[in-house]
């Protein structure tokens, strides 16, 4: 089993902001097979059965700074591996707007939500760092921002190319494999 956790907050003020862009690719997993969520683990979680093997996808709804506290439950629950059974999608502003980077550890680089789940279960997890890009003006709004225009047409390219890089993972299963490819590749094409 697996399990596919977007962050993001919770509520309509944060619905579409580049924060949020872990909920999106969990909500874009859920449209593609027509799941249903239910409240379960302090998130609202859908289950699939994907190439043999049993998926759950969650989006914590402890808020950002909280992640942790769901994916704790959730991993003690079904007694899973974090390093073998757990998949972090999340924004990074350190990436290029479009760009992925799939890691297996590391630290929060500053991201509070990563920074929650490491504080309850360790570093050695599986990760999909999605690139939102960074502006000079404050951290704060930008991450809290809604997408701009160019930004909003490009959005449903990166979601499938997440999608594809969750499935990827899920199936290939060589994590090193997934991450030459979609560590290099440039999604987004200006």
């Amino acid at each position: 089993m697996k399990v596919v956790i977007g962050l993001g907050n919770p509520g309509k003020e944060y619905a579409n902001t580049r924060h949020n862009i872990g909920f999106m690719a969990v909500d874009k997993m859920r449209e593609k097979y027509g799941l249903d969520e239910k409240v379960k683990f302090q998130a609202l979680i859908s289950e699939k059965v994907i190439k043999g093997e049993k998926i759950i996808f969650l989006k914590p709804q402890t808020f950002m700074n909280l992640s942790g506290n769901s994916v704790i439950e959730i991993i003690n629950f079904y007694k899973l591996d974090p390093k073998e059974d757990i998949i972090v999608v999340y924004d990074d502003m350190d990436l290029p707007f479009g760009q992925l980077r799939v890691k297996d550890k590391g630290s929060s680089g500053g991201h509070n939500g990563i920074k929650s789940i490491i504080s309850h279960i360790g570093d050695n997890f599986i990760r999909i760092k999605c690139g939102i890009g960074s502006k000079k003006s404050d951290a704060v709004e930008h991450v809290l921002g809604k997408f701009n225009q160019t930004e909003q047409k490009e959005l449903d390219e990166m979601l499938t190319e997440i999608l594809k890089c969750i499935e990827d993972i899920i199936s290939v299963q060589n994590l090193s494999q997934v991450m030459q490819i979609y560590n290099k590749k440039k999604i987004i094409t200006k």
